[in-house]
Order: structure tokens, then C-alpha cells, then sequence
């Protein structure tokens, strides 16, 4: 038992539970924001207005034809040398979760809505709802039911990646598992239990969103 608890992935526990907290606070909260975002520009693609269909158009394909390690750079280095602005590194890393996840929930969104019958819309109409109101009582409820298994694939997708905020010395939890074995040199034990707690989150996530999935039938 004492060679248990001594060995390096017993002892590398509290470092990874340290950078868990990071990483889900990242995570969260950045797409909650992302989910605004991706909400507004998703809607903005479906709109008639050239303008606002352009503006919308336009972030999504650059924030999805550039790598995030490329765009949490810019946003903590680049951002803050034209800005002047220290920017702190989580909220850096939270922005950058907001922006990218953003992107692609703006299509996740225009694709649900899409998916609605063109008769749902005309049923609104007719019974005097304005554009706003059909949206709102008709539209969005039956859209964002298909939304869920692909907004929980991006869960899946925005937690992976913020190991990439190890780049910028976010303490989560690739970042405190390097620092474990930048001292012990028990690099793959400390990799090891690095996978098995993502594993942890992700394996269990991704079965109940399948649940989710059979439940709502979409």
C-alpha cells in the first residue's frame, strides 16, 4: 500500500486536480460565451441583410480557417502589444474559447434553425405572430432540441483543447502535469494519469449526450 500511495500517479493527483479547476472554468465559461456569440452570428447567417449576413459570414470562416493555437496567441500577445493592455492569462484563455467555439456553434445554430420546416414558420405568420415572435415561441424551441448533441461534442472539442493553453502557462491540467515531471521526470506516469482524467470527463459526457440524443430523438 505504501508503494501505492508513493508512486508518481498517486502523487501527481493534486497537481491535476489543481489544473482541473482551470480547465473546467475555461471550458464553462467560455462557451457560455461562445454560445452567445455563436447564437447572434448564426441567427445574423440566416438573415436577407448583405451587411449583416457578410459580418457574420466573415468570422466564422476566419476564426474556422485559423488554429486556435495561432488565435490564443494573438489574443494574449498580439492583443495586448496593440491594445497596451495586460491581459490576463485566463481571461485570455476564456476569450479565445469564446471566439473559437463561437464560430462553430454560429453553424450548429444556422444549421438547427435551417432544419425547421418552412411550414412552422408560415404557421407563426398566419396566426399573427410577428418574424421575432414566430422565432422565438416556434422556431428556437424545436431548433435548439437538435442543438444539444452537437453543443455537447463541443463541450468535448473546447475542453480538449485547452491543453493548448499550456503555451501561455495556464496552470490546467496538461500545463501542471509538465510541471510534475519537469521536477520528478516521471513523464509518463504523469502523462498517463494527464489522459485518464480527461478520459474521466469526456467518456461519461459523451455517453449521456448518446442518452440525450435517443431521448429527444434527433
Amino acid at each position: 500500500m505504501e508503494a501505492i500511495a508513493n508512486s508518481h500517479y498517486i502523487r501527481v493527483m493534486p497537481f491535476l486536480l489543481e489544473g482541473l479547476k482551470y480547465t473546467l472554468l475555461i471550458t464553462i465559461v467560455g462557451l457560455i460565451f461562445g454560445f452567445i456569440l455563436g447564437a447572434i452570428f448564426g441567427l445574423a447567417r440566416l438573415s436577407n441583410n448583405k451587411l449583416i449576413y457578410g459580418l457574420a459570414t466573415v468570422y466564422v470562416e476566419v476564426v474556422r480557417g485559423t488554429p486556435i493555437l495561432a488565435q490564443i496567441l494573438f489574443i494574449y500577445f498580439g492583443l495586448s502589444d496593440l491594445l497596451e493592455l495586460n491581459i490576463d492569462k485566463i481571461t485570455a484563455s476564456i476569450i479565445a474559447i469564446a471566439i473559437n467555439a463561437g464560430a462553430y456553434i454560429a453553424e450548429i445554430v444556422r444549421g438547427a434553425v435551417y432544419s425547421i420546416d418552412k411550414g412552422q414558420n408560415e404557421a407563426g405568420r398566419s396566426i399573427g405572430l410577428t418574424k421575432a415572435q414566430t422565432m422565438r415561441y416556434i422556431i428556437w424551441p424545436q431548433a435548439f432540441r437538435r442543438m444539444i448533441p452537437p453543443l455537447g461534442n463541443q463541450f468535448v472539442i473546447s475542453l480538449k483543447d485547452t491543453t493548448l493553453f499550456s503555451v501561455i502557462a495556464v496552470g490546467e491540467m496538461l500545463y501542471m502535469g509538465q510541471q510534475y515531471y519537469g521536477k520528478t521526470f516521471a513523464a509518463f506516469q504523469a502523462l498517463t494519469m494527464v489522459c485518464i482524467m480527461y478520459l474521466i470527463i469526456t467518456i461519461p459526457t459523451s455517453v449521456y449526450l448518446r442518452r440525450v440524443e435517443r431521448r429527444l430523438d434527433v
